[in-house]
């Protein structure tokens, strides 16, 4: 125990300090949180932050703008093509660029199976959590066909720097659409059986209703997005709200729930899924009516000419030289971006001075405001109340941190 921590239990006379994390089976990532109890209930929680913190937005200042990339992965980590994705539209939106339509479509598979894992994540750690192990079982099968599916695709499973500014790194393989198929006759019945372990539940409801509920103005005023701001009941989707990637082309219905408890958050992610399996199969339509093309912009002043081009055409060769050694040639100016990830809100806001790197670089992460608000969640209520609203608020430290 720290001297701080002594201190303010002398202070408090009968009160006790408990140091939640930073390593406990029940914080997701290096999270610390200073609980101060009476006997099992918590009169106060301080979360404290900085643990995961690795300079991610300085790091960017010295790098290009393709080669930020890889550390956008290590934002959300579950769900790291959505944090690809992002960056690439924010600075796309810079240069006033549009990736072709082929490009836009395989991200919107790719997100919304990003999605469906992340949530798959929440969901089971959660369950886990609070003593529910089986349902963490069931669900993970498809994870693991969805990484399955991402290591076709970008080679990688969990890392994989899929994007390029203007694009994509490559096409996908002849073998992604087969397992792709495969995962979307599976996965419903999936979710119908976690369903079925825990949507009726006496022991669920017991654990999770009335666990950190919230009203829409108090999740508004926190800074609240994502399933966390839906299940209090505002149906806030930016890619309704905003619409990029064609989003407004597709079909799909906004889940919302009434009270912003554990519960209504359970329930919203798991209907976000049956959704995002919607959108993907329109998306697989799409992929034949755009038919075959380019995944890349075919400017190569921003996205690098075809390795056979460069090694039979000089032209090709002087454009690879000067995007490597100088970069884009980018406009003078700022923007901020924001795309819908798994979590909520996930923003990029670039400065651009002209160079080859970014001038400053700035990350709005979901999580920040929501686990901001966690000692409002769980004041008053027991230490196992705070273990199910930690799950339930699915806070990521390498998002949080950067």
């Amino acid at each position: 125990m720290d001297s701080i921590a002594i201190t303010r239990q002398m202070l408090d006379g009968d009160r006790m300090i408990v140091n939640m994390g930073p390593s406990h089976p029940v914080t997701h990532g290096t999270l610390r949180i200073v609980l101060e109890l009476e006997g099992e209930l918590i009169m106060k929680a301080t979360p404290e932050m900085g643990y995961l913190h690795r300079g991610v937005e300085k790091l960017g200042e010295n790098l290009s703008y393709n080669q930020f990339i890889p550390l956008t992965d290590r934002l959300d980590y579950c769900s790291s093509i959505l944090n690809n994705v992002g960056y690439a539209v924010a600075v796309e939106k810079l240069l006033g660029i549009q990736d072709p339509p082929r490009s836009r479509v395989i991200r919107v598979m790719v997100s919304e199976l990003a999605r469906i894992a992340d949530h798959i994540v929440c969901l089971g750690i959660n369950a886990v959590d609070i003593g529910a192990f089986t349902a963490f079982l069931y669900l993970f099968k498809q994870r693991e066909t969805i990484y399955d599916l991402f290591e076709m695709a970008a080679g990688q499973r969990m890392h994989t720097s899929f994007t390029r500014v203007g694009g994509l790194m490559r096409d996908l393989p002849p073998e992604f659409l087969p397992l792709f198929d495969r995962f979307m006759e599976e996965c419903p019945a999936a979710i119908d059986e976690l369903e079925t372990l825990l949507t009726r539940n006496p022991i669920w409801h017991d654990r999770t209703k009335g666990v950190g509920a919230m009203s829409i103005e108090d999740a508004v005023n926190w800074g609240y997005t994502g399933p966390c701001l839906r299940a209090s009941g505002l149906a806030q989707d930016l890619r309704v709200a905003q619409p990029y990637l064609d989003y407004e082309t597709y079909d799909f219905d906004i889940p919302v729930g009434t009270t912003g408890d554990v519960f209504d958050r359970y329930l919203v992610r798991v209907e976000e899924m049956r959704q995002s399996l919607r959108i993907l199969a329109q998306a697989k339509r799409k992929l034949a009516e755009v038919g075959p093309g380019p995944v890349i912009v075919e400017d190569y002043k921003i996205a690098l000419p075809p390795k056979e081009k460069v090694y039979t055409r000089m032209e090709s060769l002087i454009h690879h030289f000067k995007l490597i050694m100088h970069g884009i040639e980018m406009p003078v100016g700022e923007v901020y971006s924001s795309t819908e990830a798994a979590n909520g809100e996930l923003g990029f806001y670039i400065v651009s001075d002209g160079g080859k790197n970014p001038y400053r670089i700035r990350v709005r992460p979901p999580c920040l405001p929501i686990f901001s608000s966690f000692d409002e969640k769980v004041r008053g209520r027991l230490i196992a109340d705070a273990v199910a609203e930690l799950g339930a608020m699915n806070v990521i430290a390498g998002e949080l941190d950067r």
